[in-house]
């Protein structure tokens, strides 16, 4: 306890002084040492904390399950990644449905398609709604992860995370970003309903999307450490945060077109700000987990 305490202490004196985060990175480092890896602590501290860039890839991977929690079988599952992730992009390559001028993106999605059994016909068929929500994805993930392989498994497996541990949630945020949103600003939810704006919001960028291509990657990735260790709620209060910040110019137009339109193109200056609202807010609205060092 006391130890705790001492920590929380250290956490506060830091924090004042300009060295946000230090302590926090300090206790990743020692959920690091670990071996074999707890992945429920490593998920219970990135819903508190944001990931340190430098450890951000690790723990993505293993919280994923693309590296398993020993770090001694690193190496090889990674070795066995390249091998599939080769094979794979050899075998769309003999069938002609890539080719070395075909964008990454596109790779990665033919990749993913041929692995999940989804494969069309002929690369001329037109892209499926779900397609369109994969490149969207990877796309993001392209400018965050330098690496290709590292990259087609943070997206392989980020995608199937949204299929099945979120499958029946995603759904169901739009009612809760209503909710929320009445519980921050009831007048402005108003204006929304008389503008005839709340069904009409860009919920598939917002929710599905997981807000790729709205928000740059700097906070994109802040969003995502929430998403990837285990709440998708977070998705709602960015949502009810960008209302909020824009306030003012939603306030002032007058139809859900332009309430649309103005929301899928928010300013990108305001989006570190906006995300770190939005994290206090979600802590407000559902409490901060809790892990023992």
């Amino acid at each position: 306890m006391a130890e705790d305490s001492q920590r929380n202490f250290r956490s506060v004196y830091y924090e004042k002084v300009g060295f946000r985060g230090v302590e926090e990175k300090k206790s990743l480092e020692i959920l690091l040492k670990d071996d074999p890896l707890d992945i429920e602590k490593l998920c219970t501290f990135s819903q508190r904390f944001p990931l340190p860039s430098m450890y951000r890839g690790l723990v993505w991977k293993v919280i994923l399950g693309i590296l398993p929690p020993h770090y001694e079988s690193h190496a090889q599952v990674m070795m066995y990644r390249k091998e599939q992730y080769t094979d794979v992009l050899h075998a769309l390559k003999v069938i002609r449905f890539v080719s070395d001028s075909t964008p990454q993106v596109d790779i990665y999605l033919r990749m993913y398609q041929l692995e999940s059994g989804k494969l069309p016909r002929s690369p001329s068929f037109p892209l499926e709604p779900e397609d369109e929500l994969f490149l969207a994805i990877a796309r993001a993930m392209e400018e965050m992860v330098e690496d290709n392989v590292d990259c087609y498994w943070l997206i392989s497996c980020f995608m199937n995370q949204l299929n099945t541990k979120f499958r029946d949630s995603l759904p169901q945020l739009p009612k809760a970003f209503e909710q929320y949103l009445n519980l921050e600003d009831s007048r402005l939810l108003n204006h929304m309903k008389t503008c005839s704006a709340v069904t009409r919001l860009p919920y598939d960028l917002w929710f599905e999307k997981c807000f790729a291509g709205c928000l740059p990657e700097s906070s994109l990735q802040r969003v995502w450490d929430k998403v990837i260790s285990g709440s998708c709620k977070i998705l709602v209060f960015v949502a009810v945060e960008i209302l909020l910040t824009f306030k003012i110019k939603i306030m002032a137009l007058d139809n859900a077109e332009k309430i649309t339109k103005f929301l899928e193109n928010i300013p990108q200056d305001s989006s570190d700000a906006i995300v770190s609202k939005a994290i206090d807010l979600w802590h407000k609205h559902c409490g901060t987990p809790v892990h023992s060092m």
